[in-house]
């Protein structure tokens, strides 16, 4: 992974390799070319998530990708820049066109699931900022990169959302890395770890309470 002259890159390469993000004096504009050098730089890191999944049936969705990483990038540095952005929030931060399926939700992943925190920042700084609504609603679509955060999910027809065995796979062991009490406790998915631990649930999770007993 080679350092580059562009902000935008430089911000994703450092938040996926070290877990931490660099704010800019100003919200520079990302070209095309920016664009297809961060949508080869996702290909490869799909590909080394790739084998997590356990299926070669899962492409990277490029442009899902490059949609996902500008929301974040620009969220972020809207937590310092906000002047004059007020009219702007929606072009800098464009709801998704795309078809939400296993591609894209994992595709989207790889920069949305650092969105939770620049939220969690967002909110200690200004509950009633708009910015806050725009990113919980992009992650209440995005829910899979939500896990562990406060999202109202009450509405979602688990047994359909999870039908997918490679999403369902990764879903669950999301829920089990983030603790995800919340999500861990609704019926369908309750049943789902339960069956998942065994005989081995107090190693894997012993706090957790089996909701269908």
């Amino acid at each position: 992974m080679m350092k580059s002259k562009s902000p935008f890159l430089n911000t994703l390469f450092l938040l996926r390799k070290e877990e931490c993000i660099t704010i800019f004096a100003d919200i520079q504009e990302i070209s095309p070319k920016e664009e297809q050098d961060a949508a080869d730089y996702f290909e490869s890191e799909f590909e080394k998530e790739r084998l997590e999944f356990l299926s070669d049936q899962i492409n990277c969705d490029h442009k899902t990708a490059v949609w996902a990483a500008k929301v974040l990038y620009q969220s972020a540095q809207l937590y310092l820049i906000r002047e004059n952005t007020a009219k702007d929030l929606n072009k800098l931060i464009p709801s998704f066109k795309g078809a939400r399926d296993i591609s894209s939700i994992l595709s989207a992943d790889l920069s949305l699931r650092f969105l939770p925190q620049v939220i969690t920042v967002l909110q200690n700084t200004d509950p009633e900022d708009p910015l806050i609504k725009l990113l919980e609603n992009i992650l209440h679509q995005f829910h899979y990169s939500g896990v562990g955060f406060d999202l109202d999910l009450e509405k979602i027809n688990w047994e359909e959302e999870l039908k997918d065995r490679t999403y369902r796979k990764l879903y669950i062991e999301r829920i089990v890395e983030k603790k995800a009490y919340k999500l861990a406790e609704i019926p369908y998915i309750n049943q789902l770890l339960m069956a998942e631990f065994g005989i081995y649930k107090d190693i894997f999770w012993r706090e957790l309470k089996n909701v269908n007993s």
